[in-house]
């Protein structure tokens, strides 16, 4: 598999407690000869969280940034959970 042909956008999950750091994800898009793009939801160490394919690449990237979207919104959910059940 060759180089991702864009790696467009990269989104910090917020601070956790103290200086540490949330997790870094990163939308990829990757053309693939005559078939159309191939989209990945990826951490700064390269962990695949979610990945799928389409034909054109606006589509692709619709369906990649709505995974971001997914991811993140889930995190903030189970930090707000996390929280509430400490008081």
């Amino acid at each position: 598999m060759g180089k991702p042909a864009q790696s467009w956008w990269a989104r910090a999950i917020g601070q956790e407690q103290g200086t540490k750091r949330g997790g870094m994800f990163e939308v990829i898009l990757t053309r693939r000869k005559r078939f159309g793009w191939r989209w990945q939801v990826c951490d700064h160490s390269g962990k695949i969280f979610a990945d799928g394919f389409e034909r054109t690449r606006p589509s692709a990237k619709y369906h990649g940034e709505r995974a971001l979207f997914f991811l993140l919104s889930q995190a903030h959910l189970r930090n707000r959970s996390a929280a509430s059940s400490e008081d």
